[in-house]
């Protein structure tokens, strides 16, 4: 069957689509007839119309491009992409990160059904932020599914699932401990797995001390989970894909009382609530990196929150009694804020119109931030 031709159409758009259709490009068991994409955006600060990252790739293998505004309705630009389809006489449809629901009349077309490829290990995190929101709550493991596609979202049969580590806080043990009037909830720590070498960080990591954890792994964020599951999409793809069309693999049904579901973010998804628990805060920055990003208010202005330590306490400090949820003050000669049960060391942060500066950078800048409260 290694020679068999498996006639594709690629259905997607933003980067995280982009390794995907390279590997199917590349791959000599596919033929990918034509890729659907969304139409060109206005992009960058000097808005100029760009191209998905999708329809580059494409353009640069010559490959038929279509961009759609929509993909349901009767008029006669969409019975026209119907057509066009059909006369393309697919096996199966890919798709990956596209950003709509595809209507029945295209999951009808192909003769294998449309497939889809969604970065979290379905039932979890069905939606439109799985990579965020299982860093944001603090899950260890993730990864991605190849799925036969229904007309619900991300509720299709199963034909594969592989998983990847996320690489979360480990709790280092710390003689100058950052004092808070807060008691820490929760004893335990937990210790995660090395799985790179030292020498080796995973791609889009940070390669500074403060967004390491104890066993010197960089710390995941939205943008390095982002690239991990992006290239793991593109092994999933051709691994099973061409045992999926030889009928050698059987999807099987999700279980409904699994799931649970990532809401599509906005902006407003990021703003910080200092009365939370510390580690949750951590956890928010690091996912929301770098978009929708996470922030909170100081003096009128937006104030980009983008690294952060966690401050451990060892003793009450009786004269920082008073600190109150969201009070900015000295920890160790470094900007902290207080939380619902501890307190952060900010070691990177952004204001409204400025530059990105560590927190000792702003402080020797914006020392009235002391003892103010972000809100």
């Amino acid at each position: 069957m290694k020679n068999v031709k498996h006639n594709i159409i690629f259905i997607g758009t933003p980067d995280f689509s982009v390794p995907t259709l390279q590997a199917l490009i590349a791959d000599e068991r596919f033929n990918v007839a034509a890729v659907i994409t969304a139409p060109d955006a206005k992009a960058g600060r000097k808005q100029i119309m760009t191209p998905p990252p999708v329809k580059t790739v494409a353009k640069k293998h010559g490959i038929p491009v279509l961009q759609p505004t929509k993909l349901t309705g009767r008029d006669e630009a969409i019975l026209r992409l119907y057509d066009e389809l059909r006369k393309l006489n697919p096996d199966t449809i890919v798709t990956i990160a596209y950003g709509q629901i595809l209507p029945e009349t295209i999951l009808q077309i192909p003769k294998y059904g449309c497939l889809n490829l969604h970065a979290s290990l379905l039932p979890k995190y069905r939606g439109a932020s799985p990579i965020q929101t299982a860093i944001a709550d603090g899950e260890k493991i993730t990864g991605v599914t190849l799925m036969k596609m229904d007309k619900e979202m991300d509720t299709g049969p199963v034909i594969a699932q592989e998983k990847i580590k996320i690489i979360q806080y480990c709790h280092p043990e710390r003689s100058n401990a950052c004092h808070s009037d807060r008691t820490t909830r929760g004893s335990e720590r937990r210790n995660i797995t090395n799985i790179y070498p030292s020498t080796s960080p995973p791609a889009g990591g940070f390669a500074r001390d403060d967004n390491k954890s104890k066993n010197g792994n960089n710390l995941e964020t939205g943008e390095s989970l982002h690239d991990k599951l992006a290239q793991l999409s593109a092994k999933i793809a051709v691994k099973y894909i061409p045992s999926y069309l030889e009928k050698k693999l059987k999807p099987k049904p999700q279980d409904e009382k699994e799931a649970t579901y990532a809401p599509k973010l906005t902006r407003e998804s990021g703003k910080i609530d200092w009365a939370k628990p510390a580690e949750e805060i951590e956890r928010l920055i690091r996912a929301y990196y770098p978009w929708p990003g996470a922030h909170t208010a100081w003096n009128g202005k937006t104030l980009k929150i983008i690294k952060v330590n966690l401050g451990f306490k060892t003793q009450i400090n009786l004269k920082e009694k008073n600190h109150q949820i969201g009070k900015s003050f000295l920890c160790d000669n470094q900007l902290a804020v207080q939380c619902g049960d501890n307190a952060l060391i900010i070691n990177e942060l952004q204001l409204a119109g400025g530059k990105k500066m560590t927190g000792k950078e702003f402080l020797a800048g914006h020392r009235d931030i002391i003892n103010s409260i972000l809100q």
